[in-house]
């Protein structure tokens, strides 16, 4: 009888461990007051684990419960061998949820959003873009060249359509074919939101960044490691390793600098975006740590924007002849996260200066509102 009893207490479990095994819930919560469109969500893949140990990395789908339809995901690694969070892109409305169902299945090939990759042809550049907006960053190859720059560059877009590949394919990025262009100016500047040393009242350019690494590509999120050898920033030897990324539907970087330097003093550092010699639009919040700059409009060409966030206390905002600064400081071999990105006006999303600020100060908002992510 007690052989019948434990038998038949099995049967009732084998459902409830079956449904554990092949599919899980995950809800995604905004407690803020404001919308959330098109966002990037991590999940932890240990979340994942607990509540799904047996899933099938390579045949599972993610699926919205209320229209059927797969939404499209990413595993992200990371600097890591192992998955890190699975990435999803979704709306959510102010102060509600959204619920999405993990099963097994055979997933649907997403469209790439994102990508990023070391362009050998044009002498070491790293270009990266989302569905939003391009940039590039220089390499050896250009360093004593009459071509050099030191900051981030620009390629803005019209299209969500992926265009770095074809744009140096075509080797003629400064002419705008229907998608938009390259005519952002750098020159000897932190460009669109470089950060340097900042010792005696000098910005302390490195030299170009001398080795890569993409840790993630796409379809919603490239991550990859910019690294830069040890120079004299006034006196203080300093090295540097930048991790970007970008994620599908935004206009802003996520930049996770690492400085090593001699001692426990922290090292003045600045943000900085380039500024042109006519009239244009300049934000300075020190406050919230935003800086943003709507450029002077190209009769011809359109007008880019360009702004950074802060994550770190500022303590300093100004404009100099060359460039908008904000200045902080950092620890050595200590991590400093700040966003910096741009926007065109002729993609037809964000067509004022009153736009961008508005932009980036709803970012910044989000980044202090995390969504609430639970998983069972």
């Amino acid at each position: 009888m007690k052989f019948k009893n434990n038998f038949t207490c099995l049967l009732l479990l084998l459902p409830a461990i079956f449904f554990a095994q092949t599919k899980t819930t995950i809800t995604i919560e905004n407690n803020s007051v404001l919308d959330r469109k098109e966002t990037v969500v991590p999940i932890e893949w240990k979340m994942i684990l607990n509540s799904f140990p047996k899933i099938d990395t390579a045949n599972f789908v993610v699926l919205n419960p209320k229209t059927k339809k797969q939404v499209a995901y990413q595993l992200e690694h990371k600097t890591s061998s192992n998955i890190q969070n699975l990435l999803v892109q979704v709306d959510v409305k102010a102060k509600s949820k959204v619920t999405l169902l993990l099963q097994n299945g055979k997933p649907e090939k997403f469209v790439a959003k994102t990508y990023a990759r070391y362009v050998p042809e044009r002498k070491d550049d790293f270009a990266w873009e989302s569905d939003k907006i391009a940039f590039r960053a220089y390499g050896k190859a250009l360093e004593g060249t009459n071509e050099n720059a030191y900051g981030f560059d620009v390629w803005v877009k019209s299209t969500p359509n992926l265009v770095v590949n074809e744009r140096y394919k075509r080797n003629d990025y400064h002419v705008d074919h229907g998608d938009g262009m390259d005519y952002y100016n750098v020159g000897y500047s932190l460009g669109a939101g470089s950060m340097a040393p900042f010792v005696n009242d000098t910005v302390r350019y490195s030299a170009n960044y001398h080795a890569w690494k993409v840790l993630d590509n796409g379809p919603l999120r490239s991550t990859f490691q910019l690294k830069y050898d040890t120079w004299n920033a006034g006196g203080v030897k300093v090295s540097a390793i930048k991790t970007i990324s970008i994620d599908a539907g935004s206009q802003l970087n996520r930049v996770e600098n690492v400085y090593t330097f001699d001692g426990d003093k922290p090292l003045p550092v600045v943000v900085g975006i380039v500024r042109r010699t006519t009239a244009g639009t300049i934000s300075l919040n020190e406050q919230q740590g935003i800086l943003a700059y709507w450029e002077p409009t190209s009769p011809k060409d359109g007008t880019t924007a360009v702004g950074s966030i802060l994550t770190t206390p500022v303590a300093s905002m100004w404009v100099d002849k060359l460039q908008l600064l904000a200045k902080t400081s950092v620890k050595s071999n200590e991590t400093i996260v700040y966003y910096t990105g741009a926007a065109w006006d002729k993609a037809g999303i964000i067509t004022n200066a009153k736009k961008w600020i508005e932009y980036l100060e709803k970012f910044n908002e989000e980044i202090k509102n995390p969504l609430l992510i639970s998983v069972k």
